[in-house]
This record gives structure tokens, C-alpha cells and sequence, in this order.
């Protein structure tokens, strides 16, 4: 035998073991209502959007290989896709009471999450970076790249002084804030942080001047300018000052459900098929995404 089963295998042989299981309530809600519903988070691309009604990107994507895959496995020949859009704050709520299936729009996994709701394997390894303007005093840009802020001797202060008197800004809520308070503290660094409630937001502080920097993930602070007529007064600074792994987020203590979208996961992680969708996305993938991907994958 390979290896490798395919996906239809696989659920074919999970699903035959379902009325034996305790706890497969995603699962039997799918089957009730011959219906799945992906959460999403409208304004995160290139990860979720919604453009004219229409909802795309990458994690719908991979969110919709993970819905052909219940339709298989239940046999549901005419299951349909429903699509219901939250906030950040909403995410958690929805999926504990069954109003989404799943959380397409990944996250990255946290202890504390971990006490309301349960993950995915990984979908994409995530990027912490800073978009300020190009305009922007030196020394700020200096001192968020790492770089020495002027060329006297090397004192704690000298070095946190690029950062100090500014105003920062992040997304409320999450790892990315937890972050840059514990930072700014661990420095010394006597500034101002204030957090905002979307991307859009916080990239808009910055270009009004009301943020010297806005610490975003990479890829959706690149993605935004990209589409904002602010990228012509902006910049992403090439600094990657953390990498995490997000996930799709689902009920906690469903493990057949859980077991399904990973072993979809996984079969599309070794498939033909994964490096062009990532590709469509992100560009095409370096070594490092080569690899974590082959790590992520379960056997």
C-alpha cells in the first residue's frame, strides 16, 4: 500500500467509523443541515476578502477543499457553502456556538485561545512587520531595522532612542499587541501605543500622521498598499521581527472534525496542486516555505 492514502480513502475510512465516535457535532450539524459554513473575516487579504458580494483568497481556498471533503465523506452530493462574515471579535463566539463550522481566515494559536477553541494544522507561517512612512526621521527607521541609531558609544538609552516619543499602532487585541507592550516595556522605551480596529485603520493612522509605525503581519501590510493609493507615501520595512505559524480555528474537543480538515490539509500539502494556489496568492514560494510546508504536512 502507499504511503500516502489519498484524501477519499481516508475520509472514506473516517466517516465509516462516525457512528461509533462521541463528539462529532460539526460533523452530524453538516450532515443535519446539508450545509457547512465558513466564518471569514472580510478585510484580511490576501488570506479572506469579500469584493462585490464575492468571497476569495487563499484561506477560502483552502477552506473550500476542506468543504469538498465533507461533502465527499458524508455523501452529501448536493451539500451547499455558506459564507458568514465576522469580526475579529465575533470569531471566537461564532465558533463555539455552531454559528460557522470553521474560521477560515487563519490565526496564530495562543494558550489562552487554546481554552475556547481548538486549531488546524498550519496554513501559513506568518511574518510580524511595520509600515511607516517614507518620510519617516531616520533614526525611527534606523532603530526599527535593528540599526544603530547614531555612531557614539553603545548605551541602552542611545540605542532605544530612535523609538522613544513616538506614537505606535497595532490591531486590538491578539499576539501582535502582546507583542509590542511587552517590547516597548522590556526596552525601557518611554512611547505611545494605540491599538485600532482593522488594518485599513491602523495603515490610515500612519499616513495621517496620527502613528509614526503600524505593526501589521508582512504579507497583509504589502497586499494593502498594494491596492491603497496611500502605498505612494508608505513603505514595509524589510524586518521580519517574528514568525509564527497560523491556523484555521474550529470547535475545541471535535476531534473527527478536526481530523478531517487535517488529513485534507495534508493531502493537498503533498498534492500537484499546493504550490500554484500558494503561488496565486503569495508569489511563488521560497525554500523556507518549501519546508515548513513538508513539516506541517502529517503523515
Amino acid at each position: 500500500m502507499k504511503p500516502h492514502k489519498t484524501v477519499s480513502l481516508l475520509l472514506a475510512g473516517l466517516f465509516a467509523l462516525l457512528p461509533l465516535l462521541a463528539g462529532a457535532a460539526t460533523l452530524e450539524r453538516v450532515r443535519s443541515n446539508n450545509a457547512i459554513t465558513l466564518g471569514y473575516i472580510p478585510d484580511v487579504a490576501p488570506f479572506s476578502s469579500e469584493e462585490g458580494g464575492k468571497v476569495g483568497g487563499y484561506a477560502i481556498d483552502l477552506c473550500l477543499k476542506i468543504a469538498d471533503g465533507v461533502k465527499t465523506g458524508l455523501g452529501l452530493s448536493d451539500m451547499q457553502v455558506r459564507y458568514q462574515a465576522l469580526t475579529v471579535d465575533e470569531a471566537v463566539g461564532a465558533i463555539s456556538s455552531g454559528a460557522i463550522d470553521i474560521l477560515c481566515t487563519p490565526t496564530p494559536q495562543t494558550l489562552e485561545r487554546r481554552k475556547s477553541i481548538s486549531y488546524s494544522l498550519p496554513v501559513y507561517t506568518a511574518g510580524l512587520s511595520v509600515v511607516v512612512r517614507k518620510d519617516a526621521a531616520p533614526g525611527l527607521v534606523n532603530a526599527l531595522n535593528g540599526e544603530a541609531v547614531h555612531s557614539g558609544p553603545t548605551w541602552r538609552a542611545t540605542i532605544n532612542q530612535g523609538l522613544a516619543s513616538h506614537t505606535f499602532a497595532t490591531v486590538e487585541g491578539g499576539v501582535t499587541e502582546d507583542w509590542v507592550r511587552d517590547k516597548l516595556r522590556r526596552l525601557g522605551v518611554i512611547a505611545t501605543l494605540v491599538t485600532v480596529g482593522s488594518h485599513e485603520q491602523g495603515v490610515q493612522f500612519v499616513a495621517e500622521g496620527k502613528a509614526s509605525a503600524f505593526f501589521a503581519e508582512r504579507m497583509l501590510l504589502q497586499n494593502f498598499l498594494a491596492k491603497n493609493q496611500a502605498a505612494e507615501q508608505m513603505m514595509v520595512l524589510d524586518r521580519i521581527f517574528e514568525i509564527a505559524p497560523v491556523s484555521m480555528a474550529l470547535a475545541r474537543g471535535d476531534e473527527d472534525f478536526r481530523l478531517l480538515v487535517d488529513t485534507v490539509l495534508s493531502d493537498l500539502y503533498r498534492s500537484d496542486e499546493y504550490e500554484p494556489l500558494y503561488t496565486k496568492y503569495f508569489g511563488e514560494p521560497g525554500e523556507m516555505a518549501k519546508i515548513l510546508t513538508h513539516v506541517y504536512a502529517l503523515p
